[in-house]
C-alpha cells in the first residue's frame, strides 16, 4: 500500500508541475497531440481490442451485470467514434486565453475576464474505459493535467488507452506528465487521492452511486457529481402519437444501459388509450419490460395487448408497478409508465422522483412545451425530442468529462469551457481608489 501511495503522490507531484506548462501551451501542439491520439486508437485497434477482451471475459465470469458489461465493452465502431469525438475536440476553439465581458468603467479603468485552465483534475471511474480518452482529450485542449483512476473491471483496457495517450502527447511535445494514470486497483487509494487538495484542484467521479457518494463526502477538493440519471417523457394529450412513440422508443432502446436512457414514461390519461397500445407493441419486439401502474395495464389489458407481449417474448413483459419503481435508474431494457390526469401532475412526479438529469415532453401544445421547459428543474430539458441526446458529441462538443445534475459550477455535458475557471484583467493609466 505505501509503495501505492507514492506512485500516486509522485504522479500527483508531475501532473502539478505539468498543468503550469499546459497552462500556456499553443494550441497547434495540443491539436497535433489530440490528432496523433485519434490516429493511435485506429492504427493500435488490435492492441486495444485485446486488452478489453482479457477485462471483459474476467468481469462476465465474475458475474457482472449486463449493463455494466456493456458500458465496459469495446469494440471497431465504438473505437472509431471515440476516435471521432477527439479529431472532433480538436477542431473546436481553443478557450484558453479567451477574453470576454469587456468593458470601460467611468474612471477609465478597462476591466474584462481572461478564461484559465483549472489546473490539475481528478477523475475516478468505473467500467467504462472510454472515459479514459473522453477526460484526457478534454483536458489537454482546455491545459488542464489529469490523474486518472479507472476501475479493477477495466484495468487493462484502460492502461492500453492510457499508454496510446500519453504517447501520442509525447510525440507532439506535450509537457511530460500532463495525462497520468494510476496502475495501483487498491481501494485505499481513492481515500488517499480524495485528500490532495493541494495537487488535485477539481475531482469527478464517474460511475454508481456508491462512488459519487464515497467521492462527494470524502472529497477535500471542490467534486462535480451527476451520471445518476432517472429520465421521463411527458406524453401530452396533445401529443402526436407516432410522434411519442418514436421518440419513447429510441429513448429507451437505443441504449438502455446508460444514464440518459428512458426510465419513465408519463401519460395524459386522454391520450393514454391511442399512445399506450401503440408503444407496447413496439417495445414488447424488444423486450422491454413494462411496470405499470393500475390505470396503464387497465389500457393494455383491454386492448389485448397483454396476449400479444406474451407470445413475442415467450414471458409477461406487463408487470404491476411498485413503490419503489419510481424514482428508479433501471440501466435496462425495463421502464415505469404511470397514467397522469394534467400537466400539473406531470411535473409534481418530476418534481418528487426525478434527478435532475434529462427530462422530456412530446406535445404539439406550444404553451404546454413552454411551461414544462421553463418549470422543470434538471440539466436538460427536451421538447419533442429524445433524452438520449444529452451527450457531449451530440452537443457538438466533441465528447464530455461527465454530465453534471449539480449547478454549481458547471451543468449538464461537461467539456472545454466547463474544465475552466477565469481571472479578471484590469488595465488602468494611472488609476488610484479615492
Amino acid at each position: 500500500m505505501k509503495s501505492a501511495i507514492r506512485e500516486l503522490e509522485e504522479k500527483g507531484k508531475a501532473a502539478k508541475a505539468a498543468s503550469r506548462k499546459l497552462a500556456f501551451l499553443s494550441r497547434e501542439i495540443k491539436n497535433k497531440a489530440l490528432l496523433n491520439i485519434a490516429d493511435a486508437l485506429i492504427d493500435r485497434l488490435n492492441e486495444i481490442l485485446i486488452a478489453n477482451k482479457t477485462d471483459y471475459e474476467k468481469a462476465k465470469a465474475s458475474g457482472m451485470s449486463e449493463a455494466m458489461l456493456d458500458r465496459l465493452m469495446l469494440s471497431p465502431s465504438r473505437l472509431e467514434g471515440i476516435a471521432q469525438d477527439v479529431k472532433t475536440v480538436a477542431a473546436l476553439p481553443d478557450p484558453v486565453g479567451e477574453v470576454f465581458e469587456e468593458r470601460t468603467l467611468p474612471n477609465g479603468l478597462k476591466i474584462s475576464k481572461k478564461r484559465v485552465p483549472l489546473g490539475v483534475i481528478g477523475a475516478i471511474y468505473e467500467s467504462r474505459p472510454n472515459v479514459t480518452i473522453d477526460i484526457s482529450s478534454l483536458c489537454l485542449k482546455s491545459g488542464n493535467a489529469v490523474i486518472l483512476r479507472g476501475g479493477k473491471e477495466a484495468m487493462n483496457s484502460n492502461r492500453a488507452l492510457a499508454k496510446v495517450a500519453q504517447e501520442a502527447c509525447d510525440q507532439a511535445g506535450v509537457p511530460q506528465g500532463a495525462i497520468q494514470f494510476i496502475e495501483s486497483t487498491e481501494r485505499a487509494l481513492v481515500k488517499h487521492m480524495l485528500k490532495m487538495k493541494g495537487i488535485i484542484d477539481l475531482m469527478i467521479p464517474r460511475g454508481g452511486a456508491d462512488l459519487i457518494k464515497l467521492v462527494s463526502e470524502n472529497a477535500a477538493m471542490p467534486v462535480v457529481t451527476g451520471g445518476i440519471g432517472v429520465c421521463h417523457t411527458y406524453v401530452d394529450k396533445s401529443a402526436d402519437v407516432d410522434k411519442a412513440v418514436a421518440i419513447t422508443y429510441n429513448a429507451k432502446v437505443q441504449r438502455p444501459t446508460v444514464c440518459n436512457a428512458l426510465d419513465c414514461i408519463l401519460v395524459h390519461s386522454q391520450i393514454a388509450p391511442a399512445y399506450l397500445p401503440a408503444v407496447a407493441k413496439e417495445w414488447a419486439r424488444a423486450g422491454v419490460e413494462m411496470h405499470c401502474d393500475k390505470r396503464a395495464m387497465a389500457i393494455l389489458k383491454a386492448n389485448d395487448v397483454i396476449l400479444t407481449l406474451n407470445a413475442v417474448k415467450g414471458k409477461n413483459l406487463l408487470v404491476p408497478a411498485k413503490d419503489d419503481d419510481w424514482g428508479k435508474e433501471y440501466l435496462s431494457l425495463k421502464a415505469a409508465i404511470k397514467v397522469v390526469d394534467s400537466l400539473d401532475e406531470a411535473l409534481e412526479h418530476i418534481e418528487r422522483y426525478g434527478s435532475g438529469h434529462s427530462e422530456a415532453i412530446v406535445t404539439e401544445d406550444y404553451s404546454a412545451a413552454t411551461r414544462f421547459l421553463d418549470e422543470v428543474d434538471a440539466a436538460c430539458v427536451y421538447a419533442n425530442a429524445s433524452t438520449r441526446f444529452t451527450d457531449g458529441a451530440q452537443f457538438g462538443l466533441g465528447a464530455e468529462i461527465g454530465i453534471s445534475t449539480q449547478k454549481f459550477h458547471a451543468r449538464g455535458p461537461m467539456a472545454l469551457k466547463e474544465l475552466t475557471s477565469y481571472k479578471w484583467v484590469i488595465r488602468g493609466t494611472g488609476q488610484v481608489r479615492p
